[in-house]
């Protein structure tokens, strides 16, 4: 019998996954990016992760009647906002109620910024689930991955995941000072006589613009226009930004306006991130991509499962076509507490993004525990 020789078996498999992954980081490095997406985001040497769990935060919870350490097993997902010349960032948190992901109850947590790093955080949540008018779709799994941005007048608009644990729908929320929020439910509710209530939805990227060096809702043909999604990119329109419908095609369905594909980066999902930017060049979406677990249809440059960053540019006339579109990603997996915590396959997943002092500010969650962020400073010319 031929003797095996495992060291050597397991050397060449540690070879091929470093070489691997340095082929990745290469492509990356020598695919510079076309002059409609932004970047290049860079991680603040020695800040990251900006925010960790903490069990000594706690609040008396109206769902469970008791005090929880809200925000003890996992602190992730996070949105971001500018208020009084700060930078705000809201956070996904978990307790320690339950036992893998989804299994616990999510809050959003609070915190602030001078430098939009060194983080003041709020020992209570600022929105939970409760005995409220949307209790029966964020209770008991809780408040979870939320967008925010803001109007002109100031008025901050949240939309955010509501987990029942038996389904996943977005709701909205209004408020004045971050702080303080008003809840409506169902962002698809009323739509088309109650048609989408009960389809799982995530995921809100609202259209933006810079107003005067301020990021602000705008709208298309006088209506108020989001992307949407988790395994394709959808559309929603609103008059009132706090019911939408879902934008449908010519046979009555969702009107599909990006798809995974075979062999890239994005080969399992294509989920929309932060609120999307109007700009000269179109509309810009980031949007955060996994790689399939499949070898057979994910991009081997890449770990299986791992969740990263693309770029899309859509039509500004018409914001169902897209232009362009990133091949590879922007922004991936790289540091340790990228690579380990709940989500061990690697996840950088993007929520916040926001301008701030002539430079954009990018918040994102690390492998589904923690919150980093990545800067981009725009050249002068």
């Amino acid at each position: 019998m031929k003797r095996v020789n495992y060291k050597s078996i397991i050397l060449s498999i540690t070879l091929l996954s470093s070489v691997s992954l340095l082929n990745a980081q290469e492509k990356v490095a020598s695919d510079k990016l076309p002059d409609w997406a932004l970047g290049e985001f860079i991680r603040p040497d020695g800040k990251n992760p900006i925010i960790t769990p903490n069990s000594e935060s706690v609040f008396y919870c109206p769902v469970y009647k008791k005090i929880v350490k809200w925000e003890e097993n996992d602190t992730f997902n996070p949105a971001a906002a500018i208020k009084n010349g700060k930078i705000c960032v809201l956070y996904r948190a978990e307790d320690a109620s339950g036992i893998g992901i989804g299994q616990r109850t999510s809050r959003i947590g609070y915190a602030e910024s001078k430098d939009g790093i060194k983080m003041k955080r709020r020992h209570k949540p600022v929105l939970y689930p409760g005995k409220d008018i949307a209790e029966e779709f964020d209770s008991p799994g809780g408040c979870e991955d939320p967008r925010i941005t803001q109007t002109e007048d100031g008025l901050y608009v949240m939309f955010y995941t509501g987990n029942n644990k038996k389904n996943a729908r977005l709701c909205v929320a209004t408020s004045k000072d971050l702080i303080n929020w008003q809840k409506y439910g169902l962002a698809f509710g009323k739509a088309y006589d109650g048609r989408f209530s009960n389809t799982w939805s995530k995921s809100a990227a609202i259209l933006t613009e810079l107003k005067d060096g301020k990021q602000v809702i705008t709208k298309i043909d006088g209506k108020y226009f989001m992307y949407w999604g988790e395994f394709e990119t959808y559309a929603a329109t609103s008059d009132d930004l706090i019911n939408w419908y879902p934008v449908l095609d010519d046979n009555g369905s969702l009107k599909v306006i990006a798809q995974k594909r075979k062999g890239y980066f994005d080969s399992e999902l294509v989920e929309c991130g932060p609120s999307a930017l109007l700009t000269d060049k179109g509309i810009l979406l980031l949007y955060n991509g996994k790689n399939s677990n499949d070898p057979n249809v994910a991009d081997t440059n890449y770990p299986l499962g791992t969740y990263s960053a693309g770029q899309l540019l859509l039509d500004k006339n018409n914001p169902f076509r897209v232009i362009d579109r990133l091949d590879v990603p922007f922004f991936y997996p790289q540091e340790p507490f990228e690579k380990s915590g709940q989500y061990k396959d690697g996840t950088v997943f993007i929520e916040g993004l926001v301008y701030f002092k002539n430079k954009w500010f990018l918040y994102y969650g690390c492998a589904d525990s923690k919150v980093g962020v990545a800067i981009y400073e725009p050249k002068i010319e």
